[in-house]
């Protein structure tokens, strides 16, 4: 009897446990532009993963492995920060890519475990790119402070895809 009484207590703690134990859920965002040039003319400037030149904060990218999985990039920020990448899918006839950050200070982007994939798709004259992303808040435990919260994540990637993506436009469309 007193067994099953033991057994009971540690089956509620362990619900209990869990119940207060639950952290962060995987967020989900994406962004799509549409931009008045052909596909290939976008690829052109976002198709190469060792050139991060297209997202306005990125002051310069290293990297190694060229567009080949596994192929890795250092992008350095305006004002210092870097963020570490590393190429996990990539075709180039499907004018598409799928990258994880493998490292980066919560601080500059805050966010963990983040994998993101940026497609283009032609129609004619006119092209939709769309970056979607997949990543846990900057702060994996319970109570996370405002800066480091799912609505902060989430916010702070969106802004990224904003500003990254109108930029693809300007300079996709420049000329056409």
């Amino acid at each position: 009897m007193r067994f099953k009484t033991l057994a009971a207590v540690a089956a509620l703690a362990t619900v209990s446990y869990a119940a207060q134990a639950h952290g962060p859920t995987r967020q989900k965002v994406s962004q799509t532009i549409e931009i008045n040039a052909p596909a290939d003319k976008v690829w052109a400037v976002l198709g190469n993963f060792q050139d991060g030149s297209w997202i306005p904060v990125v002051e310069k990218t290293e990297g190694k492995g060229g567009n080949e999985v596994k192929a890795s990039r250092v992008l350095t920020l305006k004002g210092g920060a870097t963020v570490e990448e590393e190429l996990a899918k990539y075709d180039a006839e499907k004018k598409t890519y799928m990258y994880r950050i493998t490292k980066v200070d919560v601080k500059t982007l805050p966010v963990n475990d983040y994998s993101s994939t940026i497609e283009v798709e032609g129609d004619g004259a006119k092209s939709k790119v769309t970056w979607r992303g997949a990543f846990y808040r900057g702060y994996m435990n319970n109570d996370p402070p405002p800066d480091l919260n799912d609505d902060a994540s989430k916010a702070a990637v969106l802004g990224l895809y904003k500003a990254g993506l109108d930029n693809v436009k300007a300079k996709a469309e420049k000329g056409s």
